[in-house]
């Protein structure tokens, strides 16, 4: 019997790796024919390196302006801000250079400047995604983390009067172009660079084992979970390993191969949308401490994906959600939801709002009722 199957491809239209950033920025804009570019940045990156410094050099008197007060989860005040900073700038393109509250920031602005929104609570007619006018002003991202969102066209945006991260699409908000620079993540703190690496394998993760992933989507998939395997050890052994920072780059590009294409992630990025809003986490650390236990709730359901995470680890044979357990523990990472002094008072809370986020009634294993996401909790206490 022929399966039968959809991958859809995205509006981006290249990848640089492996250059440096400033040199990659200056021939897309130029390719692009931008003239006026409105640069997001990290407040650190901007304050204590000289890597903005090189980017602004490097695009002269095209540069029109600084953002660089993002904070974690890309709240809305700060969208609000950066998109009034970037309208009077007169922006016709954005780049940005940072992590991924940075990246999804650019992309809720490329929806404000198209739809004229001028106030947090006009952001209500953007979201959701029906009859937006399609950004005109687009996005190129230097990213320096590797929770890769600058390859999908989801923006992620924390509403910080109800502390619910909200999604915010349209698929031309995803940038035109991505710069992979493994020297500008030499500045990202450790703890930052291994826990969205684990964010990426998540990513590979939760597409391969979903009851809709693709053999398209599992082969992007499975390559990016085997170059993170790989790198992460070696970047926390050796920081100065160039070629690892850039294995974990690009499986952090592969491991969005299957979100890109319409593959639905699980319970572990639903449940992280919580805790990240809510809570607080770091997005990295959500899904190290959710991922393993999620796998084990899940592995009456899809055993045999589970399988092929295993073997792309290198551990043939063996439980995945322990393999994922061993690997996170070895890269120091906290694995417990107490490691991050959330008790189960919380778990009601948690569970109900999860029900809500695009992932949890994806989860290839069932999840009717809030009751569900209390028994993985649990298993993460």
């Amino acid at each position: 019997m022929l399966t039968s199957g959809r991958v859809v491809f995205t509006d981006m239209e290249e990848v640089h790796y492996g250059k440096p950033a400033a040199q990659s920025v200056a021939e897309l804009v130029t390719a692009h024919g931008a003239e006026r570019v409105f640069l997001m940045v990290s407040g650190t990156l901007n304050r204590e390196t000289d890597e903005v410094e090189k980017v602004r050099l490097a695009l002269g008197n095209k540069c029109v302006g600084t953002f660089d007060r993002m904070p974690a989860h890309s709240p809305r005040s700060a969208i609000i801000a950066a998109t009034t900073q970037a309208r009077e700038a007169r922006a016709d393109l954005i780049v940005t250079l940072g992590g991924g509250s940075i990246t999804d920031g650019a992309k809720a602005v490329q929806l404000c400047l198209s739809n004229d929104v001028r106030s947090i609570e006009e952001m209500d007619r953007i979201r959701g995604g029906a009859d937006l006018k399609p950004p005109t002003v687009r996005q190129i991202s230097i990213p320096t983390t590797l929770s890769a969102g600058e390859f999908s066209g989801l923006a992620g945006v924390t509403n910080e009067a109800t502390k619910v991260k909200e999604m915010f699409r349209h698929p031309l908000t995803i940038p035109q172009g991505v710069i992979l620079d493994p020297e500008v993540t030499r500045h990202t703190p450790m703890w930052l660079f291994l826990s969205t690496g684990i964010r990426a394998v998540d990513h590979c993760v939760e597409g391969v084992c979903s009851n809709e992933s693709t053999e398209f989507t599992n082969a992007s998939g499975l390559h990016g979970l085997s170059l993170l395997a790989r790198g992460l050890p070696r970047v926390k052994a050796d920081p100065s390993d160039m070629k690892a920072r850039l294995d974990c780059q690009i499986g952090s590009w592969l491991s969005m191969g299957g979100l890109a294409a319409g593959v639905p992630m699980g319970a572990s990025h639903g449940i992280g949308y919580v805790l990240g809003a809510v809570f607080d986490v770091p997005h990295g650390h959500t899904s190290c401490i959710m991922l393993p236990s999620v796998m084990r709730w899940n592995k009456s359901a899809n055993a045999d994906s589970q399988t092929l995470i295993a073997n792309a680890m290198g551990h043939p044979g063996k439980d995945a959600g322990d393999v994922l357990d061993q690997f996170i523990r070895g890269l120091g990472m906290p694995r417990s939801l107490s490691d991050v002094k959330i008790g189960r008072e919380h778990f009601d809370r948690i569970a109900q709002q999860a029900m809500g986020t695009p992932w949890v009634p994806r989860n290839p294993r069932p999840i009717p009722t809030p009751a569900e996401v209390k028994e993985i909790l649990e298993l993460a206490a």
